[in-house]
């Protein structure tokens, strides 16, 4: 099984197989427009303008769950991060990624082996301690802390890494360099 399995729902509300994707690197992130990593979102589009010529692509999954710091529908979501952040990168319709509603390509994400990346300096250090709070009140360790969960995927649709919301998008650039 891989990520090539599953599809997601556009922003525009079309069906996309992530097998369309098949042989390209991948990064999945949730995304919210209205957190405190929002501004996130310029340096994920970067990654995907310096790297698309070579096979890689960003999806980013609005998600509600987090503080509801995603209130907006599909075309507030789509507005604003185009408008604000000048976001080309794919989206899709605003999802679930913990719980029984969660979207069954997150459920899969999630179930991966292997630690996720944090993040360098005293904003991810302030970030990983609250966190291992919220953990305490759920202890299902691998499920989707916080808005900005990214997982990159290799050209074989499979999870190489998981970076927490702390990890800036240019931080991912070498591993992203060594998949292409």
């Amino acid at each position: 099984m891989s990520v090539y399995d599953f599809t997601y729902t556009s922003i525009e509300g079309k069906p996309v197989p992530l097998a369309d994707y098949k042989g390209q690197v991948l990064l999945i992130v949730n995304t919210a427009s209205k957190c405190g990593f929002t501004p996130q979102l310029k340096g994920l589009e970067a990654l995907y303008q310096a790297y698309k010529d070579r096979g890689f692509a960003v999806i980013g999954f609005p998600c509600n769950q987090f503080g509801g710091q995603e209130p907006e529908d599909e075309k507030g979501i789509q507005a604003f991060c185009s408008l604000r952040y000048g976001v080309t990168f794919p989206l899709s319709q605003k999802v679930e990624v913990n719980g029984e509603n969660a979207l069954p390509l997150y459920k899969y994400l999630t179930a991966q082996e292997g630690d996720g990346v944090q993040g360098q300096g005293v904003k991810a250090k302030l970030m990983e301690l609250a966190l291992k709070a919220r953990q305490s009140a759920d202890p299902d360790e691998n499920r989707i802390q916080w808005n900005f969960t990214k997982f990159l995927i290799d050209r074989q649709g499979d999870v190489v890494a998981r970076f927490e919301p702390s990890v800036e998008p240019k931080d991912i650039a070498p591993e992203i360099e060594k998949l292409l």
